[in-house]
């Protein structure tokens, strides 16, 4: 990549950091395990029928198992849920095991995790999957979607830092 190249994405990301995103856990149960990571680029797509997408990272484990199971389970982190967020984006947690310190009910559904606790839960199955520059676009159709407690904020990642709000 040229130093043009770097100044461009490193003006991209400068902006884009102005743009919130809410934080959300994705789950799916894949090879015996349960596999989980945090995203922020989530969207509704449609009401009906219900859909909302989610980003990835192509090279990413939750991409891979994605090619091979349809079924997976989107928690919207609760505003006092930034150490969940943290811990499943981290680099170098296990792959095995990784939800033990993460309260969470496994759903009947997809047979991935609802982090106890979140805001609301999703439970979705892949009706398209987009490879888009570096990500994989989901979008997935509901198959269960459940508020949280009716008093709890949010969290979103805003300027590189993840802020509560209410």
């Amino acid at each position: 990549m040229t130093a043009a190249d770097e100044q461009q994405v490193d003006a991209y990301r400068a902006a884009v950091a102005r743009l919130p995103g809410g934080v959300c856990v994705v789950t799916v149960a894949w090879r015996g395990s349960v596999h989980a990571t945090t995203v922020s680029s989530v969207a509704s797509v449609s009401l009906r029928p219900p859909q909302l997408l989610f980003c990835v990272h192509a090279d990413s484990r939750l991409a891979d198992a994605l090619e091979e199971t349809s079924r997976w389970t989107l928690s919207v982190l609760a505003d006092d849920q930034a150490p969940v967020a943290d811990w499943l984006a981290s680099y170098g947690r296990p792959v095995v095991d990784q939800l033990l310190r993460v309260p969470h009910t496994v759903s009947a559904l997809t047979g991935g995790a609802r982090v106890d606790g979140a805001a609301a839960w999703f439970d979705c199955e892949t009706v398209a999957a987009y490879e888009s520059g570096d990500h994989r676009i989901v979008v997935g159709g509901v198959l269960d979607a459940v508020q949280g407690d009716a008093e709890a904020g949010s969290l979103v990642h805003l300027r590189g830092r993840l802020r509560p709000v209410r």
